[in-house]
């Protein structure tokens, strides 16, 4: 009900921006003395009111700015300038960004009117915080750790009783010791083929937004996972144990290697120590994907992989779904009965190394997909909760599964990388814009 009234209010805002656009052609005369040594007096007629430079503006705390629009210097004067939100103050066309946020200013003269958004970032962290003037404390990205509780509160635990009452870890320490005796730290369930997409997922220029922002705290070793708003959805903890899909990409991404319940074996039987402690949540295969179309021509070629002359160095994680029905060549089995491990199709691909084998940490750097068709087909990961953007590949181009003679791989959808605070804000309608979420419209 909440996404509808939502929506609801989005489009009566637009259906009245609709009508304010069509009635549009206003007129301002002004009156000004002549030149002419006469007193003449001659009328200037404006019918646009414009705020010079860029539609949208991003600036640091404390930054202060001048505005500027076409009118002439005696209409300048004149010209009424608000902001919707406390994140900065305006007045005459001056700006000053007070705290993170986002925020609609506007010139207004007569009828007529302009707008722009600015969104203020912190240089220290980068972030914004949507509009509301605050921070969130799990999104200071030096947050200290904490010294190492002297006490194990896992030593002597029952894993059935465990499970039964089971939560995700609650902080680092917390995950930490879990794994030290073979106990999970995320969401636990049976995990399906095909990624849940939010329903949301904010779009620039046609492109769908992968967010750029890393929220890491507890000095690096905790990894916020947010949604398409921004809003943090929980948090992720290094050395922790994962297995759903959302957290594993997330892991990966934020910190490039695998989840303390997975390894880089290939087989049950070469893992039997780690199958032991971790059972039914034990997950195989960290290997070098090489992504080379030549040899698998039914196989999309991923942004700059080496494999087809890049210089990224991929690699394949097993992603333990439910079944693999996607793709005959494999029976519909669960991935993990607690006693053998049936691989299936899903992957999740990232890149790992540089050209001169040098770790990725660069989050504009990355890349993570994943595919449920045994590389067919894939979905970029897009840094944020049910953040999957459009399938692209094989199957969707029309070809066989797995074929090397009819194959048809469409190329990979390229996204857009910015701060999801400031793409999710905007709705943008013939030049104006509204941020709905953040209650900055007009």
């Amino acid at each position: 009900m909440k996404k509808f009234n939502r929506f609801l209010a989005a489009l009566l805002l637009i259906v009245s921006l609709c009508s304010a656009l069509i009635s549009c052609d206003f007129e301002i005369s002004t009156i000004i003395p002549g030149g002419g040594g006469g007193g003449e007096i001659e009328t200037e007629t404006i019918t646009e009111l414009k705020i010079l430079g860029e539609e949208r503006l991003t600036i640091q705390v404390g930054d202060v700015i001048q505005l500027k629009t076409n009118a002439p210097d005696h209409i300048a004067a004149q010209i009424q300038w608000t902001a919707t939100e406390k994140c900065l103050t305006i007045s005459g066309g001056t700006i000053r960004a007070i705290s993170t946020g986002v925020s609609m200013v506007t010139a207004k003269y007569g009828k007529l009117s302009d707008r722009v958004i600015v969104t203020v970032v912190d240089e220290n962290n980068g972030s914004t915080t949507g509009g509301n003037g605050g921070t969130d404390s799990e999104f200071i990205p030096d947050q200290t750790l904490g010294a190492k509780p002297e006490i194990d509160p896992y030593e002597n635990v029952d894993k059935t009783e465990f499970y039964a009452n089971y939560e995700p870890a609650k902080d680092y320490w917390d995950a930490y010791f879990r794994t030290q005796h073979g106990l999970m730290s995320g969401n636990i369930g049976d995990q399906d083929q095909a990624p849940t997409i939010s329903a949301y997922q904010p779009t620039y220029d046609g492109m769908l937004v992968r967010n750029n922002q890393g929220l890491y705290g507890n000095e690096g070793n905790s990894y916020t996972i947010v949604d398409a708003y921004g809003k943090p959805v929980m948090t992720i903890y290094r050395g922790g144990a994962y297995i759903m899909l959302e957290e594993v990409a997330a892991y990966l991404f934020a910190f490039g290697d695998i989840p303390a319940n997975h390894t880089p074996k290939k087989k049950t039987s070469q893992a039997k120590d780690m199958f032991a402690i971790w059972g039914e949540y034990l997950r195989l295969n960290h290997t070098e994907f090489s992504g080379s179309t030549s040899k698998y021509p039914y196989e999309p070629e991923l942004p700059n992989i080496n494999g087809c002359g890049g210089d990224l160095q991929y690699f394949e994680v097993d992603v333990g779904t439910t079944g693999t029905d996607c793709d005959p060549s494999y029976d519909a089995v669960v991935y993990n009965n607690g006693y053998r491990i049936e691989r299936g199709a899903a992957r999740i691909v990232y890149t790992v190394y540089d050209k001169n084998r040098n770790k990725i940490t660069d989050i504009n750097e990355k890349y993570l997909f994943y595919t449920y068709n045994h590389y067919n087909d894939f979905q970029e990961y897009l840094n944020y909760w049910g953040g999957w953007g459009e399938m692209f590949g094989n199957i969707t181009g029309g070809g066989t599964i797995s074929s090397k003679t009819n194959y048809n791989p469409t190329p990979y959808v390229r996204s857009i990388k910015m701060s999801l605070t400031r793409a999710s804000a905007f709705i943008i309608f013939d030049g104006y814009f509204l941020v709905i979420d953040n209650k900055v419209y007009a």
